[in-house]
């Protein structure tokens, strides 16, 4: 481990990692998917997956954070709406993350990719409700326990498009429009990406330095993006989010289809 953590730590590779995080930040915050780039980029740079998926947490936990905060501060997220969503989605991710090493995924890698593709499609054909700002969608509060729940515990066990799982389930179960969905889901995301850091700190996994320091990278991307993704709207959001979500599904199919070593 000491070797792994060396290479992760070198002034070349961690300026790398900080880049990385930076960009993906910016990513996630428009649409999700950061996690595309972090994770890889760990793996690459030596440490071993245990202490990846600890880390990545880690440095998602601060992006996630300022982004969930900026959407909030521009009154896109009101947690009085979601307080039920909040701690299902809290709850799901520690149980999540306590089992993440004992339960077998293989048969949910190999669903992932169709899941995720089924998102993209539906982003792509459908039309996503037009809500004007001064409007108070009224949300169906029976909803958010399962929801919160399933996607929580899903970004504890595995995690990757996680925030675009949100904005879609989002759309399809609120009367919400994609900017607005986008501000539910980097909130949860942070609830959910801080549980589990959580019960991987608990358990020694996580490589501080380099968690700590992609962490601030990601967390000024993350506002860069977030602030974005507002002043551009519904119209800058829906093609990043397709984009990032076609992306995510390729990349999760040639991994666990093809069995190409990866996340």
């Amino acid at each position: 481990m000491s070797f792994t953590l060396s290479m992760a730590t070198d002034p070349h590779t961690l300026l790398i990692l900080i880049a990385v995080a930076f960009i993906a930040g910016f990513i996630d915050a428009i649409a999700g998917g950061g996690g595309l780039l972090t994770i890889p980029a760990l793996l690459m740079a030596g440490l071993p997956p245990h202490l990846v998926l600890g880390t990545n947490k880690l440095c998602a936990t601060f992006g996630s954070a300022t982004a969930s905060f900026t959407f909030y501060r521009k009154g896109l997220f009101n947690p009085k709406q979601w307080k039920r969503c909040l701690w299902a989605t809290g709850a799901g991710a520690t149980i999540g993350a306590i089992l993440a090493q004992q339960l077998p995924a293989q048969w949910l890698n190999q669903m992932l990719p169709i899941i995720v593709f089924a998102c993209a499609l539906y982003l792509l054909f459908g039309r996503t409700p037009e809500v004007k700002d001064n409007t108070a969608p009224k949300i169906k509060t029976i909803r958010q326990y399962p929801q919160g729940f399933t996607l929580g515990f899903y970004d504890g066990v595995a995690g990757p498009g996680t925030g675009a799982f949100w904005t879609v389930s989002t759309l399809l179960l609120y009367p919400l429009d994609l900017l607005r969905a986008s501000g539910v889901a980097r909130s949860m995301n942070f609830i959910s990406n801080g549980a589990a850091l959580s019960m991987f700190i608990i358990s020694g996994n996580v490589a501080w330095s380099v968690g700590l320091s992609m962490g601030v990278a990601l967390m000024l991307g993350a506002t860069v993006g977030a602030r974005v993704a507002i002043g551009g709207g519904n119209r800058l959001i829906r093609p990043v989010f397709i984009l990032i979500v076609m992306t995510l599904a390729a990349r999760l199919a040639w991994q666990h289809w093809f069995g190409i070593a990866g996340t």
